[in-house]
C-alpha cells in the first residue's frame, strides 16, 4: 500500500529537480551570454560549453539513476554564482553621449541646485547639440506634477517620467533610464542580467519628451496629478536625494525590480505608505488606470477621456523651435 505514494513522490520530487536544473541552467545561460568577458565568439563558446555541460550531467543521471552528477551540478552552479555576486556596477565605463553626465543636487532650505540637467537639442538619435545646464529651482514656486508615458510598440509597455512645473512656467522632468555604453543596444533581456547601469536623468522638456515623438517615433501621453504641494516636494527632493545616491553608489537597472515606475513607486511610497502594489506598475503602458484608482488622476472624467485629453503626441510634433514647448504640448 506504501509504494504508490513513495513512487508519487518519488516521481514529484524527480519532476522538482528536473524544472530546477532546467530554469537554472537556462538562467545560467543567458548570465554567461550577457557578461562572460570577451568578444561575441567567447559569450557564445562560453554559453555553448555550458548547455552542453549541463544535458551530459543530466543525462548520466538518469541512465546511471544516480544522484551524483545532480550534485556536481549544484556545486558548479553555487561556483557561477558566486561569480556573478563578482560583477559590481561602476559609473567609470565610456558612456553614450545622452548618459555621460550624472545628476547631482544640492539643497537649502526650499532652493535646490541640479547639477548636469540634461538639454539637448535633438535632430536625429545620432545628430544633436549637446547641452548639460546647472539650474536653480524655488520649491516654495513649485506648482504642478504631472506623470508622462511614452509609447513605442506594446500598449502594455510604456517608460514613466515625471515632470515638475513652476509658477514661471518652467518644468523639468525626472526620468529614471538605463545608462548605455557608447555604441550599446536597448535589451530588456539584458535588463535582467546586470548589462546596463541606473541613471536618473533630469531634462528640459523640449529635450526628453520631444525626442520620443519628434525623433523617434514615440507616442506620449501627459497626466496632471493630484497631489498637494507638500507631496509634490517631498516627491521632488526624493529625486534629488536617489540622484545624489546614484552619483556615489552606482546600481544596475533590472527590467522588472528596478525601472522607471518602480523606482518612483519607492519614492511615492514613503510620502504615501498606503499605496498598493497592482500588476500595472509592472505593465507601464497601464499606470494611468493604476494612478486613476489610487485617485492621482482626475476622477471626475473616465480615464478614457483622460487618455484622449493627455495624449500630446500630435501637439509636439508640430511645435516650432522658436515655441515655448512645454506651453504647446499643454495647449487644449
Amino acid at each position: 500500500m506504501l509504494k504508490k505514494p513513495r513512487m508519487i513522490g518519488k516521481m514529484a520530487l524527480i519532476a522538482v529537480m528536473a524544472l530546477g536544473t532546467f530554469c537554472s541552467g537556462a538562467w545560467a545561460t543567458l548570465a554567461l551570454w550577457y557578461q562572460l568577458p570577451g568578444n561575441l565568439a567567447t559569450r557564445t563558446i562560453g554559453s555553448a560549453l555550458w548547455v552542453t555541460g549541463v544535458i551530459a550531467l543530466v543525462t548520466f543521471a538518469i541512465n546511471r539513476r544516480s544522484w551524483l552528477p545532480l550534485g556536481l551540478y549544484a556545486v558548479i552552479y553555487a561556483v557561477l554564482l558566486l561569480w556573478w555576486t563578482t560583477i559590481a556596477p561602476s559609473n567609470q565605463r565610456v558612456w553614450a553621449d545622452d548618459t555621460s553626465h550624472l545628476l547631482t543636487g544640492t539643497v537649502e532650505g526650499s532652493q535646490v541646485t541640479l547639477n548636469n540637467v540634461r538639454n539637448f537639442s535633438w535632430r536625429t538619435d545620432d545628430d544633436y547639440d549637446a547641452r548639460w545646464e546647472t539650474r536653480h529651482y524655488d520649491l516654495d514656486h513649485l506648482a504642478t506634477a504631472d506623470a508622462v508615458l511614452s509609447y513605442w510598440g506594446s500598449a502594455a509597455i510604456a517608460h514613466a517620467m515625471i515632470s515638475f512645473g513652476f509658477d514661471d512656467g518652467s518644468h523639468v522632468v525626472f526620468s529614471v533610464e538605463i545608462r548605455r555604453k557608447r555604441g550599446q543596444q536597448y535589451s530588456a533581456i539584458g535588463g535582467f542580467f546586470k548589462q546596463f547601469e541606473t541613471i536618473l536623468v533630469a531634462a528640459d522638456e523640449r529635450d526628453i519628451i520631444r525626442v520620443r515623438t519628434n525623433v523617434r517615433g514615440e507616442d506620449d501621453y501627459l497626466y496632471p496629478l493630484r497631489m498637494d504641494k507638500a507631496a509634490m516636494r517631498a516627491l521632488f527632493l526624493s529625486y534629488v536625494h536617489a540622484a545624489n545616491k546614484l552619483a556615489i553608489t552606482p546600481a544596475f537597472y533590472n527590467t522588472i525590480t528596478s525601472n522607471c515606475t518602480t523606482i518612483v513607486y519607492r519614492m511615492a511610497k514613503q510620502i504615501e505608505p498606503g499605496l498598493p502594489r497592482d500588476f500595472r506598475l509592472l505593465l507601464t503602458g497601464y499606470l494611468p488606470e493604476y494612478l486613476y484608482k489610487v485617485g492621482a488622476l482626475d476622477r471626475s472624467v473616465p480615464i478614457a477621456e483622460l487618455r484622449r485629453r493627455g495624449r500630446i503626441t500630435d501637439r509636439a510634433r508640430s511645435s516650432k523651435p522658436g515655441d515655448d514647448f512645454s506651453m504647446v504640448i499643454r495647449a487644449r
